[in-house]
């Protein structure tokens, strides 16, 4: 796929940028790991000090902000800024197993099991899940920066918008509903969101061990995004001269 010399150096400091944030991001995570994991992560999980699991939320908070800064400030129009938020993303979240490999020695394997996130709720799955969105955001941020680079002006239509916010919406419901059922059979919702002064809600989770991963939720989701990156590419591949 061309990509016009003025967009190369841009990309290339995105890169860059994404793969030491993902350094620093395994960072962390060595240095949690080493206070609450001495033996090496596994589930069930551990309680977390209020403080702790605070700081943990507002880091994740910070991390969706710069990188959604850097794709502002990267990108000329805003389907650009988007494609570029979304490239460092892709690159920040596998260059931040990468590093975790290196430095730990795990994941064991693509299908061990992480937590993802926790912003509303925990987010978990196996490895090469979030992996294979990396991929699909790694391909359709490509295909942006080759139509916008060859001067084609794009913008992604409501077509392309909604089957991305819905196949985000089933890949986020894939990776929080089974920790979701598990904690609502205890607490209610309102218990959960304000988990972090609620000392019980976090002793339940501990007890909480991911045995069944939906891939056929999250490759719902997954087909949609495809369909996205299709349809954009189809209604620029070929514009009307």
């Amino acid at each position: 796929m061309k990509v016009e010399r003025s967009y190369i150096s841009t990309i290339i400091w995105v890169f860059v940028f994404s793969i030491a944030m993902a350094f620093l991001e395994s960072a962390v995570v060595v240095y949690v790991r080493a206070i609450y994991y001495p033996d090496g992560f596994t589930f069930p999980l551990k309680v977390l000090e209020q403080n702790i699991a605070v700081t943990e939320i507002f880091r994740e908070v910070a991390t969706l902000i710069m990188l959604l800064a850097i794709g502002i400030i990267a990108g000329k129009r805003t389907v650009d800024r988007f494609g570029f938020f979304i490239f460092s993303f892709a690159i920040w979240d596998i260059f931040y197993y990468v590093f975790l490999k290196l430095l730990l020695n795990w994941p064991a394997s693509l299908f061990t099991w992480d937590v993802l996130f926790f912003i509303p709720t925990t987010w978990v799955g196996p490895v090469i899940a979030p992996l294979i969105n990396c991929a699909i955001m790694i391909l359709f941020a490509l295909c942006i920066f080759h139509f916008e680079s060859r001067s084609r002006l794009t913008k992604l239509g409501f077509g392309e918008w909604s089957l991305l916010i819905g196949g985000s919406l089933i890949i986020i419901f894939s990776y929080t509903a089974e920790y979701s059922i598990f904690m609502l059979t205890q607490f209610s919702l309102g218990q959960l969101l304000d988990f972090t002064n609620n000392y019980e809600v976090m002793k339940y989770a501990t007890k909480y061990i991911p045995e069944y991963f939906n891939w056929f939720v999250f490759g719902a989701g997954c087909i949609l995004h495809l369909l996205a990156v299709f349809i954009y590419c189809i209604k620029y591949i070929n514009p009307k001269k």
